[in-house]
């Protein structure tokens, strides 16, 4: 592991326990050459679970994306804690996992964030449905509401 202060490749580890937040190992580690502490997140080295967009193209499934398309739909809402939403995160990757399948499609995907959103925050929700479904009128939108009620 690299230092981030001085770049030498070498450092110790000080520290070690399990992380709940990011279902991984938290390493509190000291470079060799500087002593500078810094902390490692590390996960396991599972097979890749790979996206398949609705264009036919695929790509390997990224959690800060799936963050930053949740957090963009729950912007303003003070009931959402950043912990909801990687809570939210991880139990969508954990379902995933327990299925066995190493590919998804997006519409899956989404409406499985959809799912979470429903109980959470009906604005949240709206938010990240007329991005994902792609409204193309104010009928679809109409629709989408009248399924919250």
């Amino acid at each position: 592991m690299r230092c981030p202060s001085c770049g030498h490749p070498e450092s110790k580890v000080v520290d070690s326990r399990p992380s709940e937040e990011y279902n991984s190992i938290r390493r509190r580690r000291e470079c060799l050459k500087c002593g500078t502490r810094f902390t490692t997140y590390e996960r396991l080295g599972d097979s890749p679970l790979i996206v398949i967009k609705a264009d036919g193209t695929s790509q390997v499934f990224s959690r800060e994306k799936l963050y930053r398309g949740i957090s963009i739909a729950c912007a303003k809402r003070p009931n959402i804690p950043n912990e909801k939403k990687t809570e939210i995160i991880d139990s969508i990757e954990a379902q995933l996992r327990n299925t066995g399948k190493n590919e998804i499609r997006s519409k899956e995907l989404g409406d499985m964030v959809l799912e979470r959103l429903r109980g959470l925050d009906d604005v949240a929700y709206i938010r990240f449905a007329s991005v994902y479904k792609d409204f193309q009128s104010i009928e679809e939108f109409e629709d989408a509401l009248k399924g919250l009620e």
